[in-house]
């Protein structure tokens, strides 16, 4: 079984989202501030895949 792979980088801009959300410093694209841990590491995924870092594709969804 093998697992999703990030490269260093991408997991280093991970990080620094999550530091940003433990210091309360992180806002969303509206401006508001993002109190979910899990919206935190959305929003240091998708910064990274901008950045064109190795990130796995986003899940489609199923209807």
């Amino acid at each position: 079984m093998s697992k999703t792979k990030y490269s260093e980088k991408a997991q280093d801009k991970v990080g620094k989202v999550m530091k940003e959300f433990k210091e309360g410093k992180l806002k969303s694209s509206s401006g508001e501030k993002v109190t979910s841990r899990k919206q935190a590491v959305a929003i240091g995924i998708s910064e990274a895949r901008e950045e064109g870092l190795k990130v796995p594709k986003e899940k489609k969804k199923k209807n």
